[in-house]
């Protein structure tokens, strides 16, 4: 199962995409939501892995930042890992959140069509926010 979510800059979730096949990857996802155009619009930004890596950003008014790619031939240059490690703490509060969703048991043995996965996706947004809203008082 695949979907993308958003979350604040405190790691709570905002948004849940229709849940997708697995093998769906995070671009494809990423331009049938129309994610770069609904963040445009709001005026917003975000972190992502590297998994988005392509995805089409306007170089002069970047939406989505995902870092820098390394490989065995091409080395990171001491900027470049500089700006991954501020990458790295401003994604923390997200991978929280991811780690607090796989928690769930349901989503570990989720074996169902996206349609009723995506109902059962979007109802887990409503009770995690209310859950941490609770804990937070």
């Amino acid at each position: 199962m695949h979907f993308l979510t958003l979350t604040d800059v405190r790691g709570r979730l905002i948004w849940i995409s229709a849940a997708r096949p697995g093998r769906t990857h995070d671009n494809t996802a990423a331009r049938h939501d129309h994610i770069l155009a609904h963040l445009r619009a709001a005026g917003l930004g975000a972190l992502a892995d590297l998994g988005f890596r392509g995805l089409y950003n306007d170089v002069r008014d970047p939406v989505i930042d995902t870092g820098f790619h390394a490989s065995r031939t091409h080395k990171l240059a001491a900027g470049q890992k500089n700006a991954h490690r501020v990458l790295a703490i401003g994604r923390a509060p997200v991978e929280h959140c991811f780690a607090h969703l796989k928690n769930r048991r349901i989503l570990a043995k989720l074996r169902t069509d996206p349609g009723r996965a995506t109902q059962l996706l979007r109802a887990l947004l409503v009770l995690t926010n209310l859950e941490v809203n609770r804990r937070r008082r």
